[in-house]
């Protein structure tokens, strides 16, 4: 598959306007540099970043995007011959921010605040999916009712909405796409007014022995111990798992991600057994671009 090693940032796909950029982006942190000092309550949940998961570039004049590029094969434990089934997705660009704002993990950001347009942090979908047009939503927002039909029970529907309007959820963007073999992924962006409601919401639906409430179409998931506790940034909390047999014709993984003041949930179903490679790699990925 094409490796994404391009040293100049490429656009991502088409997304709604992004609010405007700051005069000058600041240059994010080489991989092998030491991360930023993080908040108290995050350095005690958090674990050691992917090393050398991706190279970020500075941006250059105004209105310049960063540029993220795709990564390397070895950088993901397990992931390092030609034929590791790993997707072959653009490289990836994270949207300006808003003239004097604070990257989302910006010492001064207590509430880990997102000021970057949050339809261009959804991940773009790799070379040869076909989009899922019924998460486009209404100007790229997707009603909560959409999001909300991933639950198999009706009582989690209905005390998730209840949640959602007691914590203030400010907005959902989504995207899903289908791969040649079958795989259908989707991945929702969910933003709420403080990352402290959203450390919360996490605790709730993602703990460790498995996720609070199934997805529609699965029996029972656990906690993915086969994932790689590396595959994610560092200032991003998940919980990965997949679903365990018997399971029907198809077999979902999913992972709910931390990230500041939004809630990541990324789901991946597939006829037969849901292939950890690129479940893996799309976790990472959408990780890098909120953390």
């Amino acid at each position: 598959m094409t490796e994404q090693t391009e040293q100049q940032p490429m656009t991502a796909p088409p997304m709604p306007e992004a609010p405007p950029a700051q005069p000058q982006a600041q240059p994010l942190p080489q991989a092998e540099q030491q991360p930023p000092v993080r908040k108290d309550r995050r350095v005690l949940r958090a674990f050691l970043r992917w090393t050398a998961a991706v190279t970020v570039f500075a941006a250059v004049g105004a209105g310049t995007a960063y540029g993220i590029t795709g990564m390397q094969r070895t950088d993901l434990p397990g992931l390092a011959t030609q034929s590791d089934g790993r997707w072959d997705y653009p490289t990836l660009t994270r949207p300006p921010l808003p003239s004097g704002s604070p990257e989302p993990f910006a010492e001064g950001n207590t509430a880990g605040t997102h000021y970057a347009d949050l339809r261009a942090l959804l991940l773009p979908a790799p070379k040869g999916a076909v989009a899922d047009g019924k998460l486009r939503g209404t100007d790229g927002w997707l009603a909560t009712k959409d999001f909300l039909a991933e639950y198999a029970q009706k009582e989690t529907r209905d005390d998730l909405k209840q949640s959602f309007t007691d914590d203030g959820l400010r907005h959902i963007a989504a995207r899903g796409w289908t791969t040649p073999d079958g795989t259908h992924t989707r991945v929702y962006l969910l933003q709420f007014g403080t990352g402290a409601v959203v450390d919360d919401l996490f605790s709730s639906e993602a703990p460790a022995d498995g996720p609070t409430d199934q997805l529609r179409g699965t029996i029972t998931s656990v906690f993915d111990n086969d994932f790689p506790s590396e595959a994610h940034d560092y200032n991003v909390e998940y919980s990965a798992y997949v679903e365990t047999t018997p399971y029907g014709a198809e077999q979902t993984r999913q992972a709910y991600l931390s990230a500041g003041d939004v809630l990541a949930v990324i789901v991946q179903s597939r006829k037969g057994k849901a292939k950890p490679v690129p479940f893996r790699q799309t976790v990472a990925l959408q990780s890098q671009l909120l953390g």
